[in-house]
């Protein structure tokens, strides 16, 4: 029976791994999505065979309503609210590890003292997934605009989580060398939800991408740690494929921002989508703007079009009109593609997933490095609700805050359609020069109502 065990253990983490390849492409996605849920499935089997249960009601219990949560939430919940979901579930995943910690703990403490490989592991997940927990109901909270998308901060802040850190250190030494202190252990656990909360508060909306993609690293983490506690190897593996490709994702991330991790946490930089303005003056500034029948012409008698997707998509679901305009447009022989910069929207792969769920074709769909080149042979560029990935000033202005981000190369091609619903900045509260170059024309609105417009003028023409 424990060669059967261990051998369905190898079997489902290399399910894991297959699952984790296919998702690497959004065709394969899907596919390896199903895999990977046939890996855990057939790794929660395991686990209830190999251990000796009293009882499987409550287990049953919980696992019915798991389910009917995760079916209403896949079936329910909007496309534009998947930053928000993918939040959460990353903080059910932290907290669920740090209650198998501190379960374990509290069964061990009654035969002290506790083996120091146990008492390690259980701190570091209890640590992690308290973070994790109160981390991502953080960012949930400011996606969801409960709290201010813009950095929060307050004096002395540094030196206090500097502190929280440096206790749950001298506490952790304590619990490890000596005698289990169950006062210690409860403080360690409330300074973890506390850290937490004090992590997320200070970042910015611009840089969310990179807090969702390190929350999900963290939450693998933490089921590392759990799976360390409780001797359960395929929770081990899961829980390190987790925390890897997290942390890789939030590098990728950070790149496509050209900035470093430490930046983003501790910068305190973007403001989130409720700036009312942008930096500097703009009275001497000239905006070209069209109305939907002259932006009609303009696409619908191009050779080639590059549609830029952003999170102004996103909140006006408008991704079903766009994929109307996509096939009204090549039905009339225009050559269109999309160019999804990495970090556009709220999460990474905002854009994939929106544009998916619209049923637009994979083959249509380019990442930034690939797309680039294209742009100076481009008759037109449609931009629909992005900001901070297509603004020249990263690439022109030494003083700016994301001077040296890769960016899309929109003012390059031949002319450029702008949509947004004002010359506001976006997330990271910076003026984009290109609202202002001569080849931009700003249609203004909200992107939903503007396309469809849009794609009942090119009908007419």
């Amino acid at each position: 029976m424990t060669t059967i065990i261990e051998l369905s253990y190898i079997l489902a983490a290399s399910l894991f791994i297959i699952g984790l390849k296919y998702m690497s492409a959004p065709a394969s996605a899907r596919r390896g999505n199903l895999i990977g849920a046939i890996g855990m499935l057939l790794a929660i089997v395991v686990t209830l065979l190999d251990r000796q249960i009293v009882s499987f009601t409550w287990i049953i219990v919980g696992m019915v309503i798991g389910s009917a949560a995760g079916w209403a939430s896949a079936r329910y919940v909007k496309m534009t609210a998947m930053p928000q979901m993918v939040g959460l579930l990353n903080g059910f995943g932290g907290g669920a590890s740090a209650l198998v910690a501190v379960a374990e703990f509290l069964k061990l403490a009654k035969n002290p003292p506790l083996p120091m490989d146990s008492s390690i592991t259980i701190i570091l997940g209890v640590f992690i997934g308290g973070i994790t927990l109160t981390g991502s109901f953080m960012a949930y909270a400011k996606l969801e605009g409960l709290v201010s998308g813009s950095p929060i901060t307050f004096p002395l802040q540094k030196p206090l989580n500097a502190i929280l850190i440096l206790t749950i250190l001298a506490l952790s030494v304590y619990l490890v060398g000596w005698t289990p202190n169950m006062l210690f252990f409860w403080i360690i656990v409330a300074i973890s939800l506390i850290y937490g909360v004090l992590f997320v508060l200070p970042i910015g909306g611009a840089d969310m991408p990179v807090v969702i993609s390190l929350l999900n690293s963290f939450s693998g983490l933490a089921a590392c740690a759990a799976g360390f506690v409780v001797e359960n190897n395929v929770l081990i593996v899961s829980g390190s494929l987790v925390g890897a490709a997290g942390l890789i994702l939030t590098q990728i991330m950070c790149k496509a921002m050209n900035r470093s991790l430490t930046n983003v946490l501790f910068s305190a930089f973007g403001t989130g989508d409720s700036a009312a303005g942008a930096a500097g003056s703009t009275s001497d500034k000239t905006v070209r703007s069209v109305d939907s029948e002259e932006a009609a012409m303009v696409i619908g008698y191009a050779q080639t079009v590059i549609i830029v997707p952003g999170y102004g998509m996103a909140a006006a679901q408008a991704q079903h009109a766009v994929r109307e305009l996509t096939e009204l447009l090549q039905g009339r022989g225009v050559e269109v593609k999309f160019a999804i910069h990495p970090v556009a929207g709220r999460m990474p792969g905002h854009m994939n997933v929106l544009l998916a769920e619209a049923n637009v074709p994979y083959t249509l769909l380019h990442d930034m490095d690939d797309i680039n080149p294209e742009f100076p042979h481009t008759d037109v560029v449609l931009v629909i609700g992005a900001n901070d990935v297509v603004n020249p000033a990263a690439r022109n202005d030494k003083s700016s805050p994301i001077y040296g981000m890769p960016i899309l190369d929109v003012d390059k091609a031949r002319n450029v359609i702008m949509m947004k619903r004002s010359l506001n900045p976006g997330f990271a509260g910076i003026e984009n020069e290109l609202f202002y170059n001569p080849k931009t024309l700003m249609y203004f609105g909200s992107a939903k109502e503007k396309v469809q417009e849009l794609v009942a003028q090119v009908k007419k023409l």
